[in-house]
Formats: structure tokens, sequence, C-alpha cells
């Protein structure tokens, strides 16, 4: 094998896949990209078993085609040195050295035969195909994510639900104690489904989506799912299970309802969590006519911290203490200048959306379970 390429194309290349490569891998192959020089493009596979991810880029001459796995770090470690400039690589199918030339000089790398790597997994014939609009991926995938849990003994809330039907797109993730829901109504796959997607994979379609134009090829089985971007495959397996009912948890009438300014909130609540218990980070909420009232206090240490802010409300007073950690991440994760809250008492679910100044073909319904106070 033998090529020139661009040494800032490759390092990105490498950089995006090798983000699949894991740090405990129990194969020592999966230490290694998998190099295919084929047809002019040269095909970069990075894989923990769970997930591959297939990146391919066009290369300025071939000289020999062929296939080699190359060590991970040492490629990344020495591509992250070089200026934007040509290099000439090489691979020695007998003795599987890589050398690595530019104009000043040459580097050798040890690598492997890649006949060891593990193949792609195949979909099955009863598989389900649609396409997605980029921005509907992205933003299904951009707002879910940060409420997925790391739970071993519930795996189905690791990852972000996503269904299918002929009203359109709907994404779902919880750990719990917060909950995501984001509708996308403007187009519909054509199929009713749905699959639950692992964190890892998502936060690699988050990596890869600014940079596509086009719609991606979705298609997946009961086991895995495929993703077709314009120079990149990921394929992973699903997690298997049935998600919770997340419509159950999500209170139908709250009858209080706040309108406020989602920065200065944000603002306010960071400023005032400071102060809260460092095992609880209770925060607490007065809310009564025009006015938020946020306490927070650490009896322990003898700190306390308050701060009012003006508001639209609607309802009767009420007071109710959420997590100000969790706080901090719903209202970090809304878009608009100015949030509203639905409530309906200090024991149920508060409820987050973003106000928009137009009609949306989107919706994010955004949960936060509360915590108790103590008198």
């Amino acid at each position: 094998m033998k090529f020139v390429i661009s040494s800032s194309a490759l390092l990105s290349l490498l950089q995006t896949t090798g983000k699949v490569i894991s740090n405990k891998n129990t194969l020592p192959i999966l230490d290694y990209f998998l190099l295919e020089l084929k047809d002019g493009e040269l095909k970069v596979t990075a894989s923990d078993l769970e997930t591959t991810l297939v990146g391919t880029i066009k290369v300025e001459s071939v000289e020999k085609e062929g296939l080699i796995a190359a060590p991970a770090k040492l490629m990344l470690d020495s591509l992250k040195e070089f200026s934007e400039q040509p290099l000439t690589i090489e691979a020695n199918e007998s003795t599987w050295e890589i050398k690595v030339s530019w104009k000043s000089g040459s580097l050798a790398l040890p690598g492997t035969s890649g006949l060891s790597y593990p193949a792609i997994p195949e979909l099955n014939e009863e598989k389900k195909e649609f396409t997605f609009e980029v921005e509907t991926l992205q933003n299904g995938v951009g707002k879910t994510i940060f409420a997925t849990a790391d739970d071993e003994l519930r795996p189905v809330m690791n990852g972000i639900y996503i269904n299918m039907d002929a009203e359109g797109f709907t994404f779902v993730a919880t750990d719990a104690h917060k909950l995501v829901k984001y509708t996308d109504e403007s187009q519909t796959g054509g199929v009713t489904a749905s699959f639950i997607l692992p964190k890892k994979p998502a936060n690699l379609l988050r990596a890869v989506l600014p940079k596509e134009d086009e719609p991606i090829r979705v298609a997946f089985d009961a086991k895995n799912v495929m993703f077709r971007l314009k120079s990149h495959m990921l394929i992973c397996r699903l997690i298997e299970g049935n998600y919770p009912n997340y419509n159950a948890v999500i209170p139908a009438a709250n009858p209080n309802k706040v309108i406020v300014d989602r920065v200065e909130l944000l603002n306010a609540i960071k400023r005032v969590a400071v102060c809260s218990n460092q095992a609880t980070n209770l925060i607490k909420l007065d809310i009564a006519s025009s006015v938020i009232n946020l306490t927070a206090q650490d009896l322990d240490f003898s700190v306390s911290a308050n701060e009012s802010l003006p508001c639209n409300y609607d309802g009767e007073a009420i007071t109710i203490g959420f997590k100000s950690t969790f706080l901090v991440e719903i209202l970090s994760n809304i878009e608009t200048p100015s949030v509203l809250v639905e409530l309906a008492d200090s024991t149920r679910a508060g409820v987050f959306k973003p106000v928009y100044d137009d009609k949306q073909t989107s919706t994010t319904l955004m949960l936060l379970m509360p915590m108790m106070i103590n008198a």
C-alpha cells in the first residue's frame, strides 16, 4: 500500500473515527485503525465491538492499494505534530511496517495484518429504512443526550429512545430525575418503528453531524442500526428492552405557570447554588405574584444565599425545591430567551418549555422531579 495524502485531512479523519476506540479493549486489534485503500479512496475503520465508525477520504495519488491495521495512538500522536503538508504513506505487507515520509524526514510505525479486524455487522433482511433530515437528527440527539442515565440495572435508560410514526419523530431521554422529550413534526420517516440508541454512538453522531448537508440514511433491525452519512458510516448495537412509559410521568394539568428570562434565572441559580448543601444541591423556589425568590443554605457551614427575580406568574403561591445542578442542565439546554415553567404543587414534577415568538414544527418538553424541602 502506498499513497499521498494531506496531513491535516488525515488527522481530522483519524480524530473523528478514533473517538470510538475504548481505553479498555478486550481485543488488542481494537487499539488499531483498519486502513483500506481502494479505488482512490482511503477507508478508515475504528471499533469497540459494540460501535463501529467508518470514515472515507479521497487520496491525492495512489501507487498501490492494500489493507493494514495501524496503531491508533501512535498515528494520532505523530500526525498532531505536522503542519499542513502532503505525506507519503507506505505499508510493507510482509513486515507490516508503516512508513510516513514528508519533505524533510520520515518515521516508521509497527502495523499489523488487517485480516483479523472484526467484521462490520450485517443487518438482516427484515431491516427497516428511512431518512433523517440533518437538523432533525442533530436537534433530537443534541437536546436529549444530557438527560440519559448511567444505570447498570436499567440499561434501557442509558440511551435515547427514538420513535417514528405518521405524526413525526420523537426523541426521549430520562434518568428518572429529569426527562426530555423532543418532537419534530416537519418530516415523517415513512415507517412506524422505534429503537433505543446508546449514548456513545449518539455522541459520535453529534460530533459528525455539523459537517453534513444531505439527509442521513438510516437502516435498523432488532439488534443493530446503521447511519450512512456523506463521508462516514456508523454502525452500533442497539439497547434491547422496553422503554418506560414516559408519557405517564408527564403531568397533564399544571395550573401554575411562570414565564421568566431564562438567562437571568440560570445565572441567579448559579450564584445562589454556591451556598447550597454540597450533598443535596437543594435550591428552593418561592413563587408568588410576579416574583421568584431563590434560596439555598447549608446549615453545616452556616452559609445561605437568596435572590429575587421578576417573572410573569399565573397561579397560586407555591414553594418547590429542585436540585440546582439539574436546573442548570435543563436551562442550559433551552435556547430561547424566555422559559415557561409549569407547576402543579411541591410534590409533582415541574415542566420546562422554551417560549418561541412564532409557531414551530418542533416542540421541546423538559421535566424535573422536585426535592423534599425540610420545614
